[in-house]
């Protein structure tokens, strides 16, 4: 079974840092693509970012670009998101999401998903 566990969420202040990790297990990580969502109170989850196999490919959604970085160790099977000045906007519950599909990948689209961790930004 596909499972992604996602961490590293919590409460901080606005302007502040965080960075989430998500490991993944029972895939071949190197073969997936890998990706962040959220969902805010209220709101549709949306996409965040994604990154390609080898890391080198990355995409952001424009509130997010130029503050947040995705990342991936696949000796670790692990896809990270560094999130800085994060702002209240950016609270909800943020998802880590995998697809071996590369037409599904420029699709937006992902067949596993984790639980999510909660990212909450308040003064």
């Amino acid at each position: 079974q596909v499972q992604l566990v996602e961490s590293g969420g919590g409460l901080v202040h606005p302007g502040g840092s965080l960075r989430l990790s998500c490991v993944a297990s029972g895939l071949t990580f190197s073969n997936y693509y890998m990706g962040w969502f959220r969902q805010a109170r209220g709101k549709e989850r949306e996409f965040v970012a994604t990154i390609g196999w080898s890391g080198r490919s990355t995409d952001y959604e424009n509130s997010v670009k130029g503050r947040s970085v995705i990342s991936r160790d696949n000796t670790k099977n692990t896809v990270y998101l560094q999130m800085n000045s994060l702002e209240p906007e950016d609270t909800g519950v943020y998802y880590c999401a995998a697809t071996g599909s590369i037409a599904r990948f420029a699709r937006r689209e992902f067949d596993y998903w984790g639980q999510g961790t909660q990212v909450t930004v308040s003064s």
